[in-house]
């Protein structure tokens, strides 16, 4: 088996590496040899279609490179099969198949296509819970137990009209499912990054857990300085946790790396940095001169990105009409609070704090008695 193969560790932890740090010319170099040495096996495939995942991340509603994703995946599952129907107790053929099931059952759900995201689902777990326990692999196996087990139960709490795709599925466990996920983190090889991955987005986004969520960004932010995702998420969890000497050296260095083109470093990234360089210079040094300057490329950002109805775009209008009011720019500050307006729901704040700068209440004069 080539995965328990301690030399083929040795090369594929620079390879895997690179890959997660986004030097993917290093990383594809090393997976198209393996490929040359071992044409046989789903592995080589199996890490292109990662790495092709991984340029997807930073920018998850890009379709550009879903074709490939796939094909990649898909040689990998051909391949695999093949060698289990020769040996149906080839665990490492099972975990490719499991692997390469899941990751186009992650890209159909982001895409929205949640059929064949079950039907992907169901053939990751087939062989997950078949061939999983007593081997080699069974660190490997765990991490998409413990995501089925996490988001099964998830999936049916917070969408309750995908209940009936899941009617066919075992019943999850999300305790179980963390503290599998934590031990897969501690203590496999090849999955150990997915599942910090993992660990941080459920206790972000899933569970609100900013607290939890914010050491592991930093982590795997330190130990892979140029993915723009997990720096991202380093700068965003800083900030949110009041950690704001880290977020603003996180958030500059995502710009810098923009402005000097780095791979996956795009106008998504540089929304947030840009938003949370204009709040610290805003509030924290009152340089409302960097602030305005900061602010403005969130603007642009956005507008980029057709995402003008975020919070972060409403809150930086918000912004820049205080500090041009502040300026007694009264002009722009209106032309602001209109934008923000036009954006806004009208049940939210900064659309009330809008409208009442630009048609303040009257106040109503006391008749004297």
């Amino acid at each position: 088996m080539l995965l328990s193969d301690e030399m083929l560790q040795l090369e594929a932890t620079d390879a895997v590496n690179a890959m997660y740090n986004f030097k993917f010319d290093f990383a594809e170099k090393k997976f198209r040899e393996f490929k040359e040495k071992w044409p046989w096996h789903p592995m080589p495939y199996f890490l292109m279609g990662l790495s092709t995942w991984w340029k997807i991340m930073p920018n998850i509603d890009n379709e550009a490179y879903d074709a490939t994703f796939e094909a990649y995946m898909d040689s990998s599952i051909t391949i695999a099969k093949g060698l289990f129907e020769q040996n149906s107790e080839n665990y490492e053929a099972a975990f490719f198949l499991s692997g390469a099931y899941g990751f186009k059952g992650r890209l159909y759900g982001e895409r929205k296509k949640y059929s064949k995201a079950a039907f992907a689902g169901k053939e990751a777990l087939y062989y997950l819970s078949k061939y999983s326990d007593n081997n080699t692999l069974s660190a490997e196996f765990l991490f998409g137990k413990a995501l089925f087990n996490y988001y099964e139960v998830w999936i049916k709490e917070e969408y309750p009209l995908l209940r009936p795709i899941l009617a066919f599925f075992p019943n999850g466990n999300k305790e179980l499912g963390m503290k599998q996920l934590k031990e897969v983190s501690y203590n496999a090889f090849y999955t150990r990054i997915e599942a910090q991955y993992f660990l941080m987005r459920i206790h972000y986004l899933e569970e609100e857990n900013y607290a939890k969520a914010f050491p592991i960004a930093r982590y795997l932010s330190t130990t892979f300085p140029d993915n723009p995702y997990f720096q991202r998420m380093y700068a965003m969890l800083a900030f949110v946790n009041g950690q704001r000497s880290e977020a603003e050296v996180a958030s500059q260095s995502i710009l810098d790396k923009l402005d000097q083109k780095y791979p996956g470093y795009e106008e998504r990234a540089g929304r947030y940095a840009s938003y949370f360089l204009g709040y610290i210079n805003k509030y924290n040094y009152r340089d409302n001169k960097k602030a305005k300057e900061y602010f403005q490329k969130m603007l642009i950002f956005s507008e980029k990105t057709n995402l003008t109805d975020s919070y972060y775009y409403l809150s930086s209008l918000s912004n820049l009409a205080q500090i041009a009011h502040e300026e007694k720019d009264y002009e722009t500050a209106k032309r602001y609070y209109k934008t923000l307006m036009k954006r806004a729901e009208k049940k939210d704040p900064l659309y009330k704090e809008a409208k009442e700068y630009l048609d303040p209440p009257k106040k109503k004069d006391k008749k004297k008695k």
